[in-house]
């Protein structure tokens, strides 16, 4: 064979081997997840993530949409904003993934959002609360978790029933800490609460014993803790050490109560949790069949079931984006966008379907989940009757 013979055979087969690749990519429909697989929030991003990899595995099972089946492509932002920006960046022009789901953390969902906006691809948010994310403009953004201020109005008729004076803050020093500080603080002082110290921690704080000094030594009833799971079972040993006793309540939903019974054992009884998923009590959640068929996979994949409360967030999450896939047709950013606001999907955690938040013309996406109040007594989670 001659050379340009060769060189002609050798360009075909290349040229043939990339539209191979090319149909092969297009065979399946590539969702973008972006969790903190490691570093400080890693034990609930890697919950999260598993939920999602649950509900895709469930849509493919079934014939997929659209007649293809999910390809989670999950990143890791290592708990860090900056990182986050870039995996973003990485998932939408590498990849090419048509929506996002993610980023767990608020200053690392925070940190994605202008990537949206410069890419123009929607962005599904399954666990951040801070305020900004839905008021400063994106259109880009739908959240399925509450925002701190929905959470605080949810819990606001329940506190006139705990009898609550006075309460302090100590929050992990993020935007998703100083905005519960913020929209709780609100809510406590309309009501005639008095708000008392607002301490801060920042996110990879391991000794907390200043912080809590200063709450030990304030007349406050009552404590409110914002952080992740992790820094959150270190704070009730620490205050167990320093023999503190007083009314604990934990904001965010990201506090995994079996986990932090597990890990902290008697320092959390009494301790009480804002959350957004009661496994514990089938029953009492929206749809109990899908509660328990939920749970039964969970299990049988071997995970711990204290990261139910996580993983929900990422099964809703997938099944929403799905909804929207199909909605939309086709698997295309601006079509898919388009399409979360005609969803209407049953979660584990509620029926979500998005109303409008943020400036006009701009608006965000907000669905409103459920919220509920658990105690841990005696090592165990237990609704209570307030």
């Amino acid at each position: 064979m001659s050379e340009h013979r060769w060189k002609t055979a050798v360009a075909a087969i290349l040229v043939a081997g990339g539209l191979v690749t090319g149909a092969a990519a297009q065979e399946t429909i590539k969702i973008g997840v972006i969790q903190p697989l490691t570093g400080a929030a890693s034990a609930s991003g890697n919950y999260v993530a598993n939920g999602a990899r649950i509900a895709a595995d469930e849509i493919n099972a079934k014939g997929g949409v659209l007649g293809k089946k999910l390809e989670l492509v999950v990143e890791d932002n290592k708990s860090n904003p900056t990182e986050a920006a870039a995996v973003a960046e990485k998932l939408i022009v590498r990849d090419k993934v048509p929506v996002l789901m993610g980023a767990w953390g608020s200053s690392f969902t925070l940190a994605v959002m202008p990537k949206l906006m410069e890419y123009k691809v929607p962005m599904l948010v399954e666990t951040s609360s801070s305020g900004k994310i839905t008021t400063s403009g994106n259109p880009y953004i739908f959240r399925i978790s509450p925002p701190s201020s929905v959470e605080a109005s949810a819990f606001a008729p329940t506190v006139d029933k705990l009898g609550i004076k006075k309460v302090d803050f100590l929050v992990v020093n993020n935007d998703w800490g100083r905005g519960a500080a913020d929209d709780f603080g609100k809510m406590f002082k309309s009501k005639g609460i008095e708000v008392g110290l607002v301490e801060t921690m920042d996110q990879a704080m391991q000794d907390m014993s200043a912080q809590l000094a200063k709450i030990k030594g304030s007349d406050a009833d009552t404590l409110i803790v914002t952080t992740a799971v992790e820094q959150l079972t270190l704070v009730f040993k620490q205050m167990a050490a320093l023999g503190m006793h007083r009314r604990v309540i934990t904001t965010g939903g990201s506090q995994n109560p079996d986990q932090l019974i597990e890990q902290a054992g008697a320092a959390v009884n009494g301790t009480m949790h804002l959350a957004f998923f009661a496994p514990w009590v089938p029953e009492a959640t929206p749809f109990p069949d899908a509660t328990k068929s939920f749970i039964a996979e969970w299990k049988k994949r071997g995970l711990p079931f204290a990261g139910v409360t996580e993983s929900f967030r990422g099964h809703d999450g997938i099944r929403t984006i799905a909804a929207a896939i199909d909605k939309a047709g086709k698997a295309e950013p601006e079509a898919i966008r388009e399409a979360f606001w005609q969803v209407t999907v049953d979660g584990l955690n509620g029926r979500i379907k998005f109303t409008k938040a943020g400036p006009a013309g701009q608006e965000s996406g907000q669905s409103i989940p459920n919220v509920y109040l658990i105690r841990i007594e005696g090592g165990k989670v237990v609704l209570p009757q307030i």
